[in-house]
């Protein structure tokens, strides 16, 4: 069996949320019935032009009792929070507690890019990593769960029912990796019971 690269030290869920086109209004359903008290960080990546205000956090806040905010460099990831990709910038999960925001330039064309958020979320929080795929176009999100399911994570994804772009969603079922294809009410009441049935690991303090 592949040696397992993720950390022993991840006190908590990490839940990453990624989308494409179509995903401000689906990424606000999932979010919506999520409680305050959520025991996990929410990291959302959707694609966005890197000249864009970056008002995805805002427009999200208003729509569910999670505090969200633009995630900026070195950012700690504490539960009960969301933490958003800002335009121009790929977000990457550096330890157990923090994240690294890097400029996007032009590669890959996704940005921010799923792929590389997922990837390295997967070698740090390894099985209290979970996945979500939601609505979009291409296959951005194929190899980062990929990446999630080697290092024992979970991944769910949008059904094609609820999805307006399917693409993005369809990549990662046919992986054979997904462990739900559900609507966005659906998948936010999988995501609680998920993250609630999860045992946090104790924090090596040395």
């Amino acid at each position: 069996m592949p040696k397992r690269l993720y950390s022993t030290t991840v006190p908590y869920p990490v839940v990453a949320l990624v989308a494409s086109a179509g995903g401000i209004e689906v990424l606000g359903r999932v979010l919506a019935p999520l409680p305050a008290a959520l025991p996990a960080t929410v990291l959302v990546s959707l694609h966005q032009a890197p000249g864009r205000a970056g008002l995805l956090a805002e427009l999200l806040n208003r729509r569910t009792a999670l505090p969200v905010r633009n995630a900026v460099d070195g950012d700690a990831m504490v539960p009960g929070s969301v933490l958003v990709a800002p335009p121009g910038h790929h977000m990457l999960v550096t330890s157990p507690f923090s994240l690294a925001l890097i400029a996007s330039g032009a590669f890959p064309p996704a940005r921010p890019s799923a792929d590389l958020l997922l990837a390295t979320l997967a070698v740090i929080c390894g099985p209290l990593a979970l996945a979500v795929v939601l609505t979009g176009t291409g296959t951005d999100g194929q190899a980062g769960i990929r990446a999630v399911a080697h290092e024992c994570g979970t991944v769910f994804a949008q059904d094609r029912a609820s999805s307006p772009h399917f693409a993005m969603p369809f990549a990662a079922a046919e992986t054979g990796l997904v462990e739900a294809v559900l609507p966005p009410d659906a998948l936010a009441a999988r995501i609680r019971d998920h993250v609630a049935g999860l045992r946090p690991r104790p924090v090596d303090a040395g």
